[in-house]
């Protein structure tokens, strides 16, 4: 059993999450404060990923990044790097229709968030920074942590985007997902079971990680 997919699609959901982190806590921080109007559109078309079919995503990104496009042409004559069809292509794909969920998750946590506490914090002469980083994200951690385990879950069993952005090629660019796929294809079933129960015990233990540390969180909890 090649254990590259299972590799490769750990990396590619890694790198997307921290990715996704930062870009959804940061949009969700400023877009949160801006005017009722322009949240709503903004909110819209940073959303739209998580309705979209994950082939029209995938078909969308091959218009901006394929080697024929404008973007990707020129990255390939200025770099000589083509943008689709390797491992790191399916990253864009992940970040895309993972990104709403931390997104949404954080927007949320943001605005319920108690902007007394901040205010007591600049009276005591506390930068904004300070305050984000040790006020703010702290008293929205449950909030944070489950985007950031939704955005990591979504992106590990992306299929639809990243099969056109990346394709599949064994050693390469295969993930755990579209491996499957062609295993199915090719009606080799057993070893298509065996990495959907790979899928399985990576989800059931991400997820009890994530209880283990909101138990822990809260107060008087303790972690099993």
């Amino acid at each position: 059993m090649d254990w590259f997919p299972l590799y490769n699609s750990l990396r590619i959901a890694g790198i997307s999450t921290v990715a996704v982190f930062f870009l959804g806590i940061f949009s969700a921080y400023y877009i949160a404060r801006t005017p009722r109007v322009i949240k709503g559109i903004l909110d819209v078309i940073l959303t739209l990923p998580l309705v979209l079919p994950p082939t029209v995503v995938g078909y969308l990104l091959l218009r901006f990044l394929g080697p024929k496009r404008v973007l990707g042409a020129w990255v390939l004559e200025e770099f000589g790097v083509k943008m689709v069809m390797t491992w790191w292509s399916a990253i864009f794909a992940t970040v895309v229709v993972s990104f709403p969920l931390m997104y949404r998750t954080a927007r949320g946590a943001f605005e319920s968030f108690d902007e007394t506490l901040a205010q007591a914090g600049r009276t005591l002469g506390l930068s904004e920074r300070y305050i984000f980083w040790r006020v703010r994200m702290p008293v929205c951690r449950q909030g944070i942590l489950a985007g950031t385990v939704l955005s990591f879950a979504r992106a590990l069993g992306e299929y639809g985007a990243t099969s056109m952005i990346a394709g599949y090629t064994p050693g390469r660019t295969a993930t755990i997902s579209t491996t499957v796929y062609q295993l199915w294809r090719t009606d080799n079933d057993a070893l298509a079971l065996r990495w959907v129960l790979v899928n399985l015990a990576i989800s059931f233990v991400v997820l009890m990680s994530v209880n283990m540390l909101e138990k822990k969180d809260r107060p008087g909890g303790h972690a099993l």
